[in-house]
């Protein structure tokens, strides 16, 4: 974890690793070994759809100087739309020389990096429609101005819908993709440095950042959430949320419901498999929840007390709380 300078560890020169200190300031020792905890930030997992710990630096130089145009998960095929063509990212160390990956834990960064050419498609159709081969329509006009007449405003959209192609009435659900924000310092200083990356091995990142789940969740998705899914289920709909395990384990419990048929959300909770051919991913769990039970865990906290709300406001009116005075 990236750690900043205290009275108990002290940084080495390069500032990727610290020397733990006793309480006199000495470096701490354990069989006469100096214990040193190294740091780790996030870098890039995935790039074009590449796993970017596997690249050669004349791979890396190669791609940085001329990036593929197209994405490898799109369905159907297109254009990769993100600024840098980072899919995802997870965390280095290093020792030495070496920089490694810390563990297997992926954070996806672009939401097209969920559909693995359509094979996400078809596993929530098949729970929620019936069917494994869905005709998907994008960015469906949902929520209308106040203007009265036939020229009223959409205001809102339903980013995807999946239709089951059946004769008589219409049988869909709707579809929300939500990938990670990272608070941080802009990648495009370290992709743009790539190319004339000479090794050896993985680049260790040049700043810190980390996953902004709050700005991901309680900011982006519940609003959303909020604004969308009554009307679809008063509609008679479902509607799919998929994530990654990541975004998944940063929020708290939730009740789940058991039986599709009562549940307003079915969450797809996106797991990475790591093959010779690099990361793939799969729906690793569904958990059916409704709406508020859904507002409850992206909160991220259960409410206060009224007492203890008050005891705080006290403490914190009695030390910097200012009176307004009249007129």
């Amino acid at each position: 974890t990236e750690v900043s300078p205290g009275s108990r560890y002290s940084f080495l020169p390069d500032r990727r690793c610290c020397v733990l200190q006793d309480r006199y300031g000495c470096p701490a020792r354990k069989g006469g070994v100096a214990l040193v905890r190294m740091i780790s930030r996030y870098g890039i997992a995935e790039w074009y759809g590449l796993d970017f710990a596997n690249l050669s630096p004349e791979r890396i130089r190669e791609i940085a100087s001329d990036p593929p145009k197209i994405c490898p998960f799109r369905y159907p095929s297109g254009k990769c739309n993100k600024r840098g063509g980072v899919c995802s990212l997870r965390k280095y160390s290093e020792i030495g020389a070496t920089v490694t990956p810390v563990d297997q834990s992926i954070v996806t960064t672009c939401p097209n990096r969920f559909i693995e050419r359509g094979s996400v498609f078809s596993q929530v159709a098949k729970l929620l429609i019936g069917t494994d081969s869905p005709t998907v329509v994008t960015e469906i006009p949902f929520l209308m101005g106040n203007t009265e007449g036939t020229d009223s405003k959409t205001v809102g959209m339903l980013d995807m819908v999946l239709v089951r192609e059946d004769p008589g009435p219409m049988n869909w659900c709707a579809m929300e993709i939500q990938a990670v924000y990272f608070s941080g310092k802009s990648m495009s200083k370290e992709i743009s440095s790539l190319k004339t990356w000479q090794g050896p091995g993985t680049p260790f990142p040049s700043e810190t950042r980390r996953p902004d789940y709050r700005s991901s969740g309680p900011k982006r998705l519940m609003p959303q959430l909020q604004i969308k899914v009554p009307t679809i289920s008063r509609w008679g709909k479902k509607t799919a949320v998929v994530v990654d395990r990541s975004f998944w384990d940063s929020l708290t419990d939730m009740p789940r419901v058991e039986h599709v048929s009562n549940c307003d959300i079915a969450w797809f909770i996106m797991d990475f498999r790591h093959g010779p051919n690099g990361f793939r991913i799969e729906v690793g769990e569904v958990f059916l929840t409704t709406l508020t039970d859904a507002v409850s865990g992206l909160t991220g906290g259960k409410p206060a007390s009224l007492e203890g709300f008050e005891t705080s406001l006290a403490q914190k009116k009695k030390r910097s709380g200012f009176f307004v005075e009249p007129g």
